[in-house]
Order: C-alpha cells, then sequence, then structure tokens
C-alpha cells in the first residue's frame, strides 16, 4: 500500500548534513553569489530612492529613500529564497539528481526537503542583512531596532521559500518557473508596499494585499528600520509563520508524489 503523500512531516537531524551540502558546494561561489543577490535591490535603491526622492521628498514623513529601504530589504529576501528554491533547488532534484544520491543514505526525503527549505532560509538571511547593512552605512534607517530585522528576514525566507518549492515540485522545466514570477511575484511586489504606502490603492485591492505575505514582512520590516515598534506584531508573525507551515507541507506532498512512485 502505498503511503499517503499528505501525511505531515517526519523531520530529524538529519537535514542537517544535507544543508551543510548545499553550504559547501555553495561557498566556492560565495562573492558572486552575494554580489549577485546585492545588486538588483541596490540599483533599485538608489536609483528610485534618489530619481523618485527628488520628486516626492517624504513619505510618511520620512524620505522616500528612507520609506523605500524597508521594501528593499524584504524585497531582497523574497528573491533570494525564490531563486533559490526554484532554480538551484529544481537543477538539484530533476537536472543534477542530487536528491535521489542522497536518498541513497539513511536520509528521508522529508529531511532533503527541509533541508532545502533552512538552506534557501540562510540564503536569503545573508542577502537580506546584506541590503541591511548597507542602508545603515548610509544612514537610510534608524538602528534603533535594527537587530529584531534579523530573524524576521529569516522567517520571511522560510515563508517564500516553502512557496516556491511547491512551484519546484509541480515544474517539469525552468520554462515553468516564469508563470510564478509573472503572476504572483511581480504583482505582489507591486502592490504590497515595496514602492508606495498601500493606503494608496483602491479599498478591493487593500483587501487583497492584505492577503500576501510580503505585505504583513513590510508592515513589520518598515516601522523597525524607522526606529517605531510595529503595531499587530502577532497578527503578522502569524501569517508569516502560517504561510510557512503550510506551505511547507503543501510542497512536501506535492514532492513525495513525484519522486515516490
Amino acid at each position: 500500500m502505498t503511503p499517503n503523500p499528505w501525511r505531515p512531516p517526519v523531520l530529524s537531524r538529519r537535514f542537517v548534513p544535507v544543508w551543510q551540502r548545499n553550504f559547501l558546494v555553495w561557498r566556492k561561489l560565495a562573492l558572486p553569489s552575494v554580489l549577485g543577490n546585492l545588486a538588483d535591490p541596490v540599483i533599485y535603491l538608489f536609483g528610485l530612492g534618489f530619481g523618485i526622492g527628488m520628486l516626492v521628498p517624504e513619505v510618511g514623513g520620512v524620505p522616500y529613500i528612507s520609506f523605500l529601504a524597508a521594501g528593499m530589504v524584504c524585497y531582497s529576501t523574497m528573491n533570494s529564497a525564490t531563486f533559490e528554491v526554484l532554480y538551484s533547488s529544481f537543477s538539484r532534484m530533476h537536472v543534477q539528481r542530487t536528491w535521489d544520491a542522497i536518498l541513497n543514505a539513511p536520509v528521508s526525503l522529508d529531511d532533503v526537503v527541509f533541508a532545502e527549505l533552512v538552506w534557501a532560509a540562510s540564503k536569503a538571511l545573508l542577502s537580506g542583512a546584506a541590503i541591511l547593512l548597507v542602508v545603515s552605512l548610509f544612514g537610510l534607517v534608524d538602528t534603533r531596532y535594527v537587530l529584531w530585522l534579523l530573524p524576521l528576514i529569516f522567517l520571511v525566507g522560510l515563508s517564500f521559500a516553502a512557496l516556491g518549492l511547491i512551484m519546484t515540485a509541480l515544474a517539469p522545466s525552468y520554462d515553468f518557473f516564469m508563470y510564478y514570477f509573472t503572476l504572483f511575484v511581480t504583482p505582489m511586489m507591486l502592490v504590497s508596499g515595496v514602492f508606495f504606502p498601500v493606503d494608496q490603492l483602491p479599498a478591493a485591492l487593500r483587501t487583497a494585499t492584505s492577503l500576501l505575505p510580503l505585505s504583513h514582512a513590510i508592515e513589520l520590516a518598515r516601522p523597525l528600520l524607522l526606529g517605531r515598534l510595529p503595531e499587530a506584531v502577532g497578527l503578522h508573525l502569524a501569517v508569516l509563520a502560517g504561510y510557512g507551515v503550510v506551505a511547507f507541507w503543501v510542497a512536501l506532498a506535492l514532492t513525495r508524489k513525484r519522486l515516490l512512485k
């Protein structure tokens, strides 16, 4: 009898060597990887921050570039986690068959998928922290609560990595990922408060935006970067954690159905 693929995850510490394996491979290309993850959000930050900042001096009582900084930290975190689980994890699963080789050791598929999740969140933490360092060095943010951003960045990375793993489990090829970016990631980036306040949107769209994980990430990150404590912290954290837990469970079930036939 085939086990139910939707059974709860069964995890162990054996995911750690799989995480270490991914880290050791990445370490060979660490510098270009970090620079690549920095380039896009830094260009957005300074290009739009100074460009639009000349036209819109302040947003919500702060300089536009300071308003934009929180969006870029969350955007960088989302992008790093998403790209890792889509392209790198898909390569290890489908193209290079690395997962097949690992599964010959006493490691379960649950541990392998969980290792991919944690590894993607770890890379996202590095990317988000790098942007955080840049905006702090340039004096664009209030550094009073800046260290609270680090656990938030990791949680955001987990949430988006889990969502991306669903696409990885479904994808027949790399081209499939363009649908995810075009239909979900890019629209979410545009309406979640990265570039302008969400309260500028029509009421119906604001309601839809409140369901998106990136909105909740920014609602936590922006006040912390501006030297204020965020409101409704429990709600925002619960939404991000909920996305991570549910999406991981779905991704794991779909991966079981794909690989354990």
